[in-house]
């Protein structure tokens, strides 16, 4: 028998000496049985049996018997940089694509187009009857005053513009009407163009445009006041040169000359004057401040500085849905065309003119000029350049 530590008797199976060993599970020699074997490495620092490495091969194959099995290590979790830039672009195209739908849903539509016996045929290239309504309505008695607008009840327009976008690489143009032009209105007789909206709204001018011109508009866009103001303001205003100082005796608005930043009150007033000593054409003048502007605005709207900052992006987003009215099959990616053609107007990309007319009222279109004006639209052919008015 021998004695343990301060002479206490060792148990069976724990001396060491011969037939005290206890057989193990699985077959494995009792203790006092095993040989002698090297401590592995590392093995003073993690405890018995924890040695996670491989073993050396001088050991063989029965290396570890008699000691508990290394335990498996769990792998690291690598970092993926890739995957985070999907879920990144995965949450920007979700949030543009809800944007576009939320938008597209929100704009004020109206039923523009219809057919009539006696419509013309579709012909070559895309138009779109661009109108600005002067409706006061939804404005408070504070817009009013600050977009100096007046009390004047129902629907009217002063802005009616005819935007051609070919099919092939002729030029975009832009053509506008003047308010007074006389033209046969469908069911009134001969009356002022702009007589045709206050009638009949948006679908009786398409039918008035269309026999006047021959074209067939395939695309209506409607914008009001307040919502031409807003828009404006919500990109943080448009850049102008203005020639000359202009100050309209109607509204009492004056604009200085030079280049600056035009908000919406004062880019409703260049669009709308033209009872200035800047505009002696009148309404000549005006379509022609129009067009500038409307180029300048889509030039705008498209560049980086607006569509990548959301700042100027998403209050324009906002505002667009309440500023404009279109055709119940109109969507926003035609919008987008369109303004991408409006853009080309200040670096001379899109022609620009006014309907050819034979003296300075404007109330009498020059009809050989303008038959050959609209010819050149509905066959997608440049237009003459006699017969371009700036």
């Amino acid at each position: 028998m021998s004695y343990g530590h301060q002479g206490a008797p060792r148990r069976p199976g724990h001396g060491g000496e011969p037939g005290y060993g206890r057989p193990q599970p699985g077959g494995r020699p009792a203790y006092h049985e095993t040989k002698a074997l090297p401590m592995p490495p590392n093995q003073g620092q993690r405890g018995p049996g924890r040695y996670n490495g491989p073993p050396p091969d001088d050991y063989g194959p029965s290396y570890g018997e008699g000691y508990p099995q290394p335990l498996p290590r769990r792998p690291r979790k690598r970092r993926r940089p890739g995957r985070t830039i999907g879920i990144i672009v995965l949450v920007l195209l979700i949030l543009i694509a809800g944007t576009y739908f939320w938008v597209d849903s929100s704009l004020n539509r109206v039923a523009a187009l219809a057919d009539y016996p006696g419509r013309p045929a579709e012909a070559a290239g895309t138009n779109w009857l661009i109108v600005g309504s002067d409706s006061r309505e939804g404005l408070t008695p504070e817009e009013k005053k600050k977009l100096v607008t007046g009390d004047a009840g129902g629907q009217r327009t002063d802005t009616m513009l005819i935007a051609h976008l070919p099919d092939n690489d002729t030029p975009a143009t832009l053509v506008s009407l003047p308010r007074d032009s006389n033209v046969e209105i469908p069911g009134n007789g001969v009356s002022k163009i702009n007589a045709a909206f206050a009638i009949g709204g948006p679908k009786l001018l398409v039918q008035t445009v269309e026999q006047a011109t021959g074209l067939r508009i395939d695309h209506y866009a409607e914008i009001n006041f307040g919502g031409f103001a807003n828009v404006v303001d919500a990109i943080g205003g448009v850049e102008m040169d203005v020639p000359k100082t202009i100050h309209d005796k109607a509204t009492g608005v004056t604009i200085k000359a030079g280049k600056q930043t035009l908000d919406g009150a004062k880019a409703l007033a260049f669009v709308r004057t033209r009872k200035s000593a800047a505009t002696p054409r009148s309404d000549l003048d005006r379509v022609v401040n129009q067009r500038k502007f409307i180029g300048a605005l889509a030039s705008e709207i498209a560049s980086p500085a607006t569509f990548l900052n959301p700042f100027d992006l998403f209050p324009l987003l906002s505002e667009m849905p309440e500023a404009l009215t279109v055709d119940d099959g109109d969507h926003l990616y035609n919008l987008a065309g369109l303004g991408f053609a409006m853009g080309g107007i200040g670096d001379g990309g899109t022609i620009t003119t006014t309907v050819p007319v034979t003296d300075g009222s404007a109330t009498q279109w020059d009809e050989t000029k303008s038959k050959q004006l609209w010819d050149a639209l509905k066959g997608d052919t440049a237009v003459p350049k006699d017969v371009i008015n700036n």
